[in-house]
């Protein structure tokens, strides 16, 4: 095709290569910022530990008597977590601090429990005493109080009753609470479903449902989780890690669950966020680095959406070398079928929030709340051949292709005159900063 433009979009070792028409404008390859990684990881976190932002150090927190929690993100985050908690233990141990006194509790938050290989695998660690928290179990749970925006504090009652806390997590956008990592880890990670099903619900609204790399003080649902967390007896200190897009550490924040954790935010919004000055009428994304699987993988989808024109289309290549993954929506037919979805989601999004769905977990109901108001937005197009059949079925939100070919197609069809097309390489971890020159 004379003058036409080839892109080229991470694919496992092989790239997929794309041909755009000629008549169509290529205004942006965004890319992350690509920043090396540390030479020494235990150095930086080391560095981190021995200058915490806004709180003492954590030997000096940390005492001889104290009951401690640990809480760590599960093994569908990034965070190189067997690199870091040795060296966070090591840190505890100087102060006097015997493995007795330590409770290792994963952030599930809604998911299901790890087992002790799972856990030891994920700790780098064999031997510390573990609670899985379990959303259901109020007896398990010790009640908070309840939040300015009225959500009810459950928390695991291990966490919620300890001297001191300790969590260990990653920073990076995040689709609904801005940016991951800081008090995140124990509310939703070890948080009661009550608790999680009303923070989510301050973000089903039309303002609110895509809040990837927006301002924190403008997110209802960020500063809820952190009024509620805050409720917990003891100290909490965080150690978050930033990673760049080849998933190698660049800076670990550590001390103060909110000013530490903005310092990070920092960061990693310099990595991620990319200057979009206008909506494009195609936007091309690929899940890089969110490869595992689908439900990693759609966070190409929405942390691209903003970009697109109300009416234009994103294409969507998904890599999701795992399938499917922990993903609730896709495993639920829904009682309408994709034309009539299509026709009753500016109808049906406006309910959502309040729906009695039978099987529709709290997580999911968001993710619905968000598809339909995707789907209201643009036409999303999917390449995702690890997918089943029968699931592609389940999520009529999106119509699935058999090839990148047959999307640049429909794509064409779609737009046969001039067209301003975006492209995201690396949308699984990247977003437009709308506005920004």
């Amino acid at each position: 095709m004379e003058d036409s433009h080839t892109i080229s979009l991470p694919w496992g070792q092989e790239p997929i290569q794309l041909t755009l028409p000629a008549r169509w404008r290529v205004r942006g390859i965004l890319e992350p910022r690509a920043l090396p990684p540390v030479s020494d990881l235990a150095e930086e976190v080391w560095r981190a530990l021995a200058a915490p932002v806004g709180s003492p150090r954590l030997d000096e927190l940390a005492q001889r008597d104290m009951r401690i929690a640990v809480v760590m993100d599960d093994s569908s985050r990034p965070t190189p977590m067997p690199l870091i908690l040795p060296l966070v233990l090591a840190e505890l141990e100087r102060a006097g601090v015997s493995h007795s006194q330590i409770t290792l509790v994963p952030a599930i938050g809604l998911h299901r429990a790890m087992d002790a290989e799972e856990i030891n695998r994920r700790a780098g660690v064999d031997g510390l005493q573990y609670e899985n928290p379990n959303c259901d179990d109020l007896q398990t749970m010790k009640n908070l109080g309840i939040t300015r925006r009225g959500t009810p504090i459950w928390v695991n009652r291990i966490v919620a009753e300890a001297d001191l806390v300790i969590s260990i997590g990653c920073i990076e956008p995040h689709i609904i609470a801005s940016f991951g990592g800081g008090y995140k880890n124990l509310v939703p990670g070890v948080a009661g479903r009550l608790t999680v099903a009303h923070n989510h619900s301050l973000n089903c609204t039309p303002q609110t449902f895509n809040m990837v790399g927006q301002p924190i003080d403008q997110n209802p649902m960020r500063l809820d989780l952190e009024e509620a967390a805050s409720k917990v007896k003891g100290k909490v200190f965080i150690v978050n890690v930033i990673l760049n897009y080849a998933q190698e550490l660049v800076a670990v924040v550590a001390g103060d669950p909110v000013l530490a954790h903005r310092a990070g935010v920092q960061c990693s919004a310099s990595l991620y966020g990319v200057p979009v000055t206008a909506p494009a009428d195609l936007v091309i994304t690929a899940s890089h680095p969110m490869d595992s699987d689908l439900r990693q993988g759609v966070k190409a989808l929405a942390n691209t959406v903003r970009a697109v024109k109300p009416g234009g289309m994103i294409i969507t290549l998904v890599k999701a070398e795992e399938g499917v993954g922990v993903f609730g929506l896709a495993n639920r037919k829904l009682p309408v079928g994709k034309g009539m979805l299509r026709r009753l989601a500016p109808l049906l999004v406006r309910f959502v929030p309040r729906l009695k769905l039978n099987g529709i977990g709290e997580e999911d109901r968001f993710f619905l709340y968000f598809a339909l108001q995707a789907m209201c937005r643009a036409r999303m197009i999917m390449y995702a051949p690890t997918i089943p059949a029968v699931t592609q079925e389940n999520l009529p939100f999106v119509d699935f292709v058999s090839s990148p070919q047959e999307a640049m197609l429909a794509a064409q069809e779609r737009f046969p005159g001039a067209a301003d097309v975006l492209v995201f390489p690396h949308g699984g971890i990247t977003y437009p900063q709308m506005g920004v020159r």
